[in-house]
């Protein structure tokens, strides 16, 4: 019942706006396919990183308290490092390599013996500033390892998986950061985390199409009778704008889940969630050219997104 009155909401405009260069490294570092820092080191490198690569996160990691800031930027870098290979090998067994290689400084780092790579040398030191849990980082890896075979989700419940293992994952340990352990808001975490996974893959449908590849929920895809080349073709009749519907009335349903409890949320969390103002303003966009995922409008970046984020921590609202 509660699924279907979001559903409804999303639909007919329930979502409001809330909706100088090292040493080149051999080994192990060349092996993950860094891609180099920016002047004046690891941290700067890390932000760096994030601002290119993850925009919205770097945005969100500004308005973290300073002693959580550049742990949060090392744990964004880490993720961009990861999302990243998926996009830039063309033979599955070089991105095993780079999956390996990140499992194994993980390791290392844990054994206080980080390789020399701008990334490993912050998530040491964020490790070591607060005592972070290393199976997360694991999950993370593992989750995004499996990701490699292009193939679609069979079903959304397997979306949800995959972004409860990375998304949500990265949220657990921000909130890490935060000095938060709380039961109330890691269940929060985990619900933002996979409408921020549900979200994603929505964002990404028009560049994958244009790769001839779809990784939209075969079961929802099926309930409509559409066909990944529907999507390739970039078709927009009734029944193709009725998959993103559904699917993009999941993750406004975990954003309401995750509102749901906010009073028993610490506020000291807050902070960790305000990744949900670019999730709001997303499905916000959507609703208003009735869940076309190819229109134009859904490309560009958000001028008033640190605006939004803003208002949002003065209201000390997630």
């Amino acid at each position: 019942m509660a699924g279907s009155m979001a559903r409804a909401a999303l639909r007919h405009g329930g979502i409001g706006r809330r909706l100088a260069r090292p040493p080149a490294l051999g080994g192990r570092a060349a092996a993950a396919g860094w891609s180099g820092p920016a002047a004046g080191g690891a941290v700067q490198y890390c932000a760096e990183l994030v601002r290119k690569r993850d925009y919205e996160g770097f945005l969100c990691s500004l308005l973290l308290p300073v002693e959580s800031r550049t742990s949060a930027f090392a744990l964004r870098a880490f993720n961009v490092e990861l999302a990243q290979i998926k996009d830039s090998i063309t033979q599955k067994t070089t991105g095993l390599m780079r999956m390996q290689f990140w499992r194994d400084a993980v390791e290392d780092i844990y054994s206080d013996n980080p390789p020399h790579q701008p990334v490993a040398t912050e998530l040491w030191r964020a490790v070591k500033r607060h005592n972070l849990t290393k199976m997360w980082f694991m999950k993370i890896i593992d989750e995004r390892e499996k990701n490699l075979d292009d193939r679609p989700y069979r079903n959304i419940q397997e979306l949800e998986t995959y972004a409860e293992n990375t998304q949500s994952a990265l949220l657990y340990l921000t909130l890490e950061t935060l000095g938060v352990k709380d039961i109330h808001a890691d269940h929060a975490a985990s619900h933002i985390g996979k409408a921020q996974g549900i979200v994603t893959c929505l964002r990404a449908t028009p560049y994958h199409c244009t790769r001839q590849k779809v990784f939209l929920p075969m079961d929802i895809c099926m309930l409509h009778g559409v066909s990944q080349e529907d999507f390739i073709r970039g078709k927009q009749e009734k029944n193709v704008r009725d998959v993103i519907y559904d699917i993009a009335s999941q993750a406004h349903i975990h954003l309401e889940h995750a509102r749901s409890f906010s009073k028993k949320v610490p506020v000291k969390a807050y902070p960790a969630f305000f990744c949900t103002v670019a999730l709001d303003d997303y499905l916000y966009n959507i609703r208003k050219v009735d869940f076309n995922i190819f229109h134009p409008s859904l490309q560009k970046k958000s001028t008033l997104l640190p605006l939004y984020l803003y208002i949002r921590s003065w209201k000390k609202t997630y």
